[in-house]
């Protein structure tokens, strides 16, 4: 007698069109993942599954598209209703997505773009956190794993971020506070602090970005791969243990000693 396959697991990824969201859905694909492929815009959703498909063949059947605003609590629970409805539970969320809005000292960030950067970075960590919880608590087997990505800001500034490093200073306090809440549902909180992966958002550092002490210098990045990899370490853990933070960045990127 046949034994059926292994059911696959279902993953959730927001900021999956581009950049970190964009590698660990196709990292997940390729491992054998249902991956919900959550973000703004459903073209670029597509064309990270289509290139996921291309380099494995067949993965597409395990992907789907779906737009969503994180940080608009309405948008964010329709997303988990169709979760709901088409699979009826969820494993894991990679709370990924975020934005840099416009550099400045404080005096010249104005409130809307600091209500936009706190509305997406930390209100939209919470609504998909909080939906999330909702669902791992009440599916039957209980449980799943929520890693939400912070950033080295999560540990120290840039000159002129206010805005950014704020909000990834307060995914520390949710991954901590979650990390707790969720022990007595098997719901296991982690957050991955990424500094320098090469990608469109980081290229400006390559070529000279401002550093603490007022200079422009170039910084290392780092191969995306070392991101994915870490990533799927955390995501492959059974719900019996935790990876509770973790820093992978470029070696030689000047954050240790940073000031």
């Amino acid at each position: 007698m046949t034994t059926p396959p292994a059911p696959s697991r279902i993953a959730l990824v927001t900021g999956a069109g581009s950049g970190i969201g964009k590698a660990c859905a196709q990292a997940l694909l390729h491992e054998g993942w249902t991956v919900v492929h959550a973000g703004r815009t459903v073209a670029s959703l597509d064309a990270t599954i289509a290139q996921a498909d291309a380099a494995q063949p067949g993965c597409a059947s395990r992907a789907w598209a779906h737009a969503v605003d994180v940080g608009n609590q309405d948008s964010v629970n329709a997303l988990f209703e169709a979760i709901r409805a088409r699979h009826g539970r969820l494993d894991l969320l990679f709370n990924n997505a975020g934005i840099f809005p416009p550099g400045g000292t404080p005096d010249l960030l104005d409130g809307a773009a600091w209500r936009r950067s706190i509305d997406t970075n930390l209100n939209g960590a919470f609504y998909c956190l909080s939906a999330a919880f909702a669902l791992m608590r009440a599916q039957s087997p209980q449980g799943g794993r929520i890693i939400n990505n912070g950033s080295i800001s999560a540990h120290a500034p840039r000159p002129n971020s206010i805005a950014y490093t704020t909000t990834k200073h307060a995914i520390t306090g949710l991954t901590k506070s979650a990390a707790l809440d969720g022990r007595a549902f098997d719901i296991a909180v982690g957050q991955i602090d990424i500094g320098n992966v090469a990608s469109e958002m980081t290229e400006r550092m390559a070529a000279g970005i401002l550093q603490a002490d007022g200079s422009i210098r170039p910084e290392a990045r780092m191969d995306m791969s070392a991101v994915t990899e870490t990533f799927m370490t955390m995501a492959r853990l059974p719900l019996s243990a935790n990876v509770l933070f973790t820093t992978v960045m470029a070696t030689k990127m000047p954050f240790v000693g940073r000031g």
